[in-house]
């Protein structure tokens, strides 16, 4: 047992090639401005620090305290693809007037203009260049020099790694301990593999019909929970789930392959959840995926109405379809209070019941109860 955990680790080591070794944000400044140096203008509009967030990572330079490594990609041309460290490079970038909105070189973000804080008073208002010739705001030669020669450990996936390795390292880095949500580092990782698929997954999220029926409080949206139901709607007619499966590593591998199935026709895929949703809008409209207390809709949105519900017309859109407009309207609405009084949605989608179970119970019969 022993010499087969051995042999997996060596193998599994055989897969990734690495390197690493300190540079001067000196020297990372002039890769990104050589485009030798990859940034995903994407992450930079998912994720961004605050002024707060930026400032005490520059005051971090100035006096002189260890700042964690980055992480990067070296693909076929030897260019890096930044995988983790996306705030701080960006940070630095801002502040210095070199990060790009976008591959246009001269299409520059505004350079960042510094708070105060506790140690460095000083910093309140402090940028890299004086607004002015004769202005006071900037930080000076000196401190400027002091910022670039500043030194972070740069690691560094090699090319000949497996193909997914750079993929796995992002959700490792950014999971357990992390501000991210679960969903955010699905959105980096969809970015990484397949920017088209994730603006497709991106614009459903923003589909009118969607987000009335599923009315998400800001908080979700923040934490980019629109984003993950379409995700559960598409992976759940795509990817088969496996009894007991963590949900959310469900999620992470349906993710990963829906990105990269070429197979998926994301047009008529697309079609079906806008359908869906408009037959939903029509039928519950502020009513929909809430609990039925005996005498009306109420509450809040509920994931395992969505699951049954969402799942079950879209997977018999052609059926309902056929039905004449008000028989669809009166089908949907019926089904929505029947469901609970369903035996099996009744015993497995209240409190204490794991994502897991839930989801092993109610995803097999959503097809066949909304069947017309």
């Amino acid at each position: 047992m022993i010499n087969q955990l051995e042999n997996e680790i060596e193998q599994a080591r055989k897969d990734i090639f690495s390197d690493g070794y300190e540079m001067s944000f000196g020297e990372v400044i002039n890769l990104y401005k050589e485009k030798e140096l990859i940034i995903n203008p994407e992450f930079q509009r998912l994720f961004r620090w605050d002024i707060t967030q930026k400032t005490r990572f520059i005051e971090s330079l100035l006096l002189g305290i260890p700042i964690p490594p980055i992480f990067v990609f070296q693909n076929e041309k030897g260019i890096w693809e930044l995988i983790d460290g996306l705030q701080r490079v960006s940070t630095i970038l801002e502040f210095s007037g070199m990060l790009r909105n976008s591959d246009d070189e001269n299409n520059l973000k505004e350079p960042s203009t510094l708070e105060g804080t506790p140690y460095l008073p000083s910093l309140q208002g402090k940028r890299w260049e004086s607004s002015t010739e004769n202005a006071e705001d900037g930080i000076g030669k000196s401190l400027q020099l002091q910022i670039k020669r500043a030194r972070i450990r740069v690691e560094i996936l090699k090319k000949e790694s497996d193909g997914n390795a750079k993929y796995e390292l992002f959700q490792r880095l950014n999971t357990g301990g992390s501000p991210l949500s679960e969903q955010e580092i699905r959105n980096c990782v969809a970015v990484m593999i397949n920017g088209k698929y994730y603006e497709w997954l991106k614009n459903c999220s923003e589909y009118e019909s969607f987000i009335f029926t599923t009315n998400q409080t800001e908080s979700a949206i923040e934490k980019q929970s629109s984003i993950e139901l379409v995700l559960r709607f598409f992976a759940f007619r795509n990817c088969t789930y496996s009894n007991g499966s963590d949900v959310h590593q469900y999620l992470d591998i349906s993710n990963m392959q829906m990105a990269t199935d070429k197979k998926i026709k994301f047009k008529e895929e697309e079609e079906i959840f806008k359908k869906t949703f408009d037959l939903v809008k029509k039928a519950l409209g502020e009513d929909a995926f809430k609990k039925w207390d005996g005498s009306r809709f109420k509450g809040r949105f509920l994931i395992s109405v969505f699951e049954i519900i969402a799942n079950g017309i879209s997977k018999n859109i052609d059926s309902i379809e056929k039905m004449k407009e008000d028989k669809k309207i009166e089908f949907i609405r019926n089904k929505s209070i029947e469901i609970w009084s369903n035996q099996t949605f009744k015993s497995y989608s209240g409190q204490g019941i794991s994502g897991s179970t839930r989801l092993s119970k109610l995803l097999p019969i959503a097809e066949g109860f909304m069947k017309p």
